[in-house]
C-alpha cells in the first residue's frame, strides 16, 4: 500500500476535489456543503447546498460554480458568499446531476446519472450538457454511460469524459466550443451488457469516476469498483497502481504547491442510507512523480 496520509476525515461522502489558490475544495455530499482545505488541515464551509453539491469549478474572474445535484442546478457563489442560480438543467438532464469542468473561458460541461442509481432503476445513457458562462445551456453529446469525471488538455483541444458504466474513457475533439470527432481515449474491456446496475457492476473491469491529467498525458482515475487509483496512458494501458486498502475511491485531483500531491476522496461506500448515517469519509493523499496539467 503507498504512504497515504490524512488531509480530512469524518465526512459523509467526499467528492469532485479541485485544487485553486492552495486550498483543496471539495463536495460533501450528505452535509450538503462545499468545504476548502489546506495541506496543515485547516478547513473552512464555503456553501451550503440544500439539493446536494458535487461538481465544482471556477469561472475567469474567480467566482466558483457548484453543482446542485437533486433540483439538477448550476449554482455560482458570488464574491459576497451568496449563491445564485447560474443555469437550470431539469429540462436537458433526466436524472442528478454530478460532476462538472470549468474551462478557461467559463463554460461548463456537466454529466448526469441518466437514471436513478440509488432507486435501483434500469441503467440507461445519457447526455452531457455545456453550459455557457452567461448561463445558456444545450445537450453537447449523447449516449454516454454515466459521464462523469472531466480533463481538459492544456491546449484545450481535448475534453476526456470518464463514462462509469461503460469500462472506458472517451474524447471529444473540441471546436468552436462545441464537440466535433469522438474516440474511445482508453478502454479497459468491452462495454457491459447488463441493464441491472449490481449486475453491470460486476461486469466491468474499471469504473473510472473521478480523473485527474498529468504533464506527461497519463490520465488518474478513481477506480470506483476496485478500490484503486489507476495511471492510465492513452489506449489502456495501466502505469501505476495505487490500492486504497478496501476502501472505495471516487475521486482524484493533483495539486499541491508543485502539482505533485495526488489526493483520493474515499469512502467505504457510495450507497446514500449508509454514507449519510456513518461519516467515514476521508480525502487522503501522497506524492507522486509527475505534476499535473490541464483542467481541472
Amino acid at each position: 500500500m503507498p504512504k497515504f496520509k490524512t488531509l480530512i476525515s469524518g465526512m459523509s461522502f467526499t467528492e469532485c476535489p479541485r485544487w485553486h489558490d492552495g486550498r483543496l475544495y471539495f463536495s460533501d455530499f450528505y452535509t450538503r456543503r462545499v468545504f476548502a482545505v489546506t495541506l496543515d488541515g485547516t478547513i473552512e464551509t464555503i456553501a451550503e447546498v440544500p439539493a446536494q453539491p458535487s461538481g465544482l469549478g471556477f469561472l475567469p474572474d474567480g467566482r466558483m460554480l457548484i453543482v446542485s445535484m437533486r433540483d439538477r442546478k448550476i449554482m455560482r457563489r458570488e464574491f459576497d458568499a451568496s449563491l445564485v442560480e447560474h443555469a437550470d438543467l431539469s429540462g436537458l438532464a433526466p436524472w442528478h446531476l454530478n460532476d462538472m469542468l470549468v474551462d478557461h473561458q467559463g463554460r461548463a460541461w456537466v454529466g448526469n446519472f441518466g437514471f436513478d442509481l440509488m432507486g435501483s432503476a434500469k441503467v440507461t445513457t445519457t447526455n452531457l450538457i455545456c453550459v455557457e458562462r452567461d448561463g445558456c445551456a444545450r445537450v453537447a453529446a449523447v449516449g454516454l454511460g454515466f459521464p462523469n469525471g472531466m480533463v481538459l488538455t492544456p491546449n484545450c483541444n481535448t475534453l476526456i469524459v470518464a463514462e462509469s458504466t461503460m469500462n472506458r474513457l472517451t474524447a471529444f475533439e473540441l471546436a468552436s466550443g462545441m464537440p466535433g470527432r469522438q474516440w474511445t481515449w482508453a478502454a479497459f474491456g468491452d462495454p457491459p451488457t447488463s441493464t441491472d446496475f449490481a449486475e453491470l457492476f460486476s461486469q466491468v473491469d474499471v469504473a473510472p469516476d473521478g480523473i485527474c491529467l498529468d504533464a506527461e498525458g497519463a490520465i488518474w482515475v478513481a477506480d470506483a469498483r476496485k478500490s484503486r487509483l489507476l495511471r492510465v496512458a492513452e489506449g489502456g494501458g495501466i502505469l501505476e497502481e495505487l490500492k486504497t486498502d478496501g476502501l472505495g475511491v471516487f475521486a482524484c485531483m493533483l495539486g499541491g504547491a508543485d502539482g505533485r500531491t495526488l489526493f483520493a476522496c474515499v469512502a467505504p461506500t457510495f450507497h446514500e442510507a449508509e454514507a449519510s448515517a456513518n461519516h467515514r469519509a476521508a480525502i487522503w493523499m501522497t506524492d507522486v512523480d509527475v505534476p499535473r496539467a490541464g483542467l481541472p
